[in-house]
């Protein structure tokens, strides 16, 4: 047997003892966890905080210029 075959079946073997382990289902169980704690924190996604972000933006500026508005009606009376 040569070098690379024996890397190779080497590889294999450990490959296969990984996938009939219990590390495997440790991976699974620990993926699985995970995700459903995410879907627990109610989290929002990038897009939507950006969206909202531009909003309060716009908002913030229509505040100011209602603000500025009052502002001079007031000067003037």
């Amino acid at each position: 047997m040569n070098r690379q075959n024996f890397f190779e079946d080497m590889q294999n073997k450990l490959g296969d003892l990984f996938k009939n382990s219990p590390a495997a289902d440790i991976e699974r169980n620990v993926k699985e966890l995970m995700a459903q704690t995410l879907r627990k924190m109610d989290l929002v996604t990038r897009e939507d905080f950006e969206l909202q972000r531009e909003l309060l933006q716009r908002t913030r500026e229509k505040l100011e210029a209602l603000e500025r508005t009052v502002a001079e009606l007031q000067n003037k009376s």
